[in-house]
């Protein structure tokens, strides 16, 4: 198996097998490949928000805030409103290639609890490149949160290894647990009142509801009480960046990554340098995955990592709109619910700081990628990988099939990320004429379609 040559070498790395569902849709194309809407993700009811944002004429930075705060509400063991992220947009008609960071920060003062960043970084990410008004990017997660939502294979998969995290937090316990004490079923409703409201306030006032109004004076309050150090000033100056993505590349395609200035830049640039070496070889030109195991083997090596946890807490989705635009982002909470504590009266799940033991490194794994023939051509593909170095190395092996020419057109063609769980890959292809979105297979995400209605 693809992952277990990868795995062979690496002592000491504890990563674990999964289940896969199949639950991904795709759409072909005769002749060449039209751009398409198309959304993916780990998370089937967000992915259908976002498809669903696409098919109201929103562009593919919309969908991709849209999945966001949707898996804020039903994936909140990655994606929560405390955590972090980094995010690339590739927009043909503009000409332009950017990458928006707003990765969760250590506190001045130190402490368990991190400085959040998603919010800021989606609110900066669709207001330059979104079509919709905020409100209706926002909303559909309010609604999941304050109505309820079925829990999801894939959410229920993280919520039984998570179940000690979950049983710790008040906030999280009453939500995914049962007057037993067990973790709720798949296709349990749970809801969240206090998220829905604090979401309520993120929709009617943007992005400083959560950093400098009534939800922020209770995140400082619950951090001071429970011995963190999250002060005013840190919340009200959080600021997401917008920058220049890496650009490289490979066959005649360029690829648009995070720089180097952050670690999810070093490890899938270090990554994809060595594939290059890798594949300049006499074995590695004949055997892609060869290639591709050697090159994740020696960033490793070339990182020092040697061990890690099976859940870092991550994730990562994709969205194409049907002017060629595309939005590739990768969130983390640095661990399964982050620090497994909620903020007493806002539903909001604080990360952990990344200075926190393994936390920081799960910002190094998150893989936002964008692949196109030229800055103004639509992309060939968009996707990311999350979670670890098989969800880095599953994306690098997409793109360089699609740079080789190859068809990539089933879930299959990514290569499974399943010896570990929660390392994920979801990527949107055009290859033979073809576009589809395609969810990891050893997952149970989904992809899915939003065609404007007539």
């Amino acid at each position: 198996m693809f992952v277990s040559r990868i795995l062979a070498g690496i002592a000491g790395l504890t990563l674990l097998a999964g289940c896969a569902l199949d639950v991904g849709s795709s759409l072909g194309l005769g002749g060449a490949p039209k751009p398409q809407a198309m959304a993916v993700g780990d998370e089937p009811y967000a992915v259908r928000i976002g498809a669903a944002t696409l098919a109201q004429g929103g562009s593919a930075a919309d969908a991709a805030a849209a999945m966001y705060f949707a898996m804020s509400v039903t994936y909140p063991v990655a994606a929560g409103l405390g955590g972090g992220g980094i995010c690339v947009v590739h927009d043909p008609v503009r000409n332009e290639n950017t990458e928006f960071d707003f990765l969760a920060r250590d506190s001045a003062g130190g402490g368990a609890y991190a400085v959040p960043g998603n919010v800021r970084g989606f609110a900066l990410m669709q207001g330059v490149y979104g079509n919709l008004p905020w409100q209706k990017v926002v909303s559909p997660a309010e609604v999941y949160a304050r109505t309820g939502f079925p829990i999801s294979r894939a959410l229920a998969d993280r919520l039984d290894e998570a179940g000690d995290v979950i049983r710790l937090d008040a906030g999280l316990a009453s939500e995914f647990m049962d007057e037993s004490g067990h973790v709720k079923a798949i296709g349990t409703v749970v809801k969240s009142p206090e998220l829905a409201d604090t979401l309520s306030l993120i929709r009617q006032q943007g992005a400083d509801a959560l950093y400098d109004g009534t939800v922020a004076v209770k995140i400082v309050a619950y951090s001071s009480a429970e011995g963190g150090a999250i002060q005013p000033g840190e919340l009200a100056g959080y600021k997401a960046t917008q920058t220049m993505p890496r650009v490289m590349q490979m066959g005649s395609d360029y690829i648009f990554l995070p720089a180097q200035h952050t670690g999810a830049g070093a490890f899938a640039g270090a990554l994809l340098e060595n594939l290059a070496r890798a594949q300049s070889t006499e074995i590695g030109a004949k055997d892609l995955e060869a290639a591709v195991v050697y090159a994740v083997q020696q960033t490793l090596r070339d990182f020092k990592v040697t061990a890690l946890p099976k859940d870092l807490g991550a994730t990562g989705f994709a969205a194409t709109d049907a002017r060629g635009q595309a939005a590739a982002c990768a969130v983390t909470m640095n661990g399964p619910f982050g620090s497994g504590h909620t903020a007493l009266g806002t539903g909001v799940t604080l990360a952990r700081a990344p200075s926190s033991g393994v936390a920081g490194l799960a910002s190094a794994f998150l893989t936002p990628v964008i692949a196109s023939p030229s800055g103004d051509a639509p992309p060939v593909l968009a996707g990311a990988g999350a979670g670890g170095p098989n969800g880095t190395a599953a994306i690098a092996y997409a793109l360089a099939r699609v740079a080789g020419g190859e068809e990539v057109r089933t879930r299959k063609d990514l290569r499974s990320t399943g010896v570990a769980p929660y390392d994920t890959v979801n990527a949107i292809v055009c290859s033979g004429g073809i576009c589809v979105a395609l969810p990891d297979p050893a997952a149970a995400g989904l992809g899915a379609t939003g065609t404007l209605g007539p």
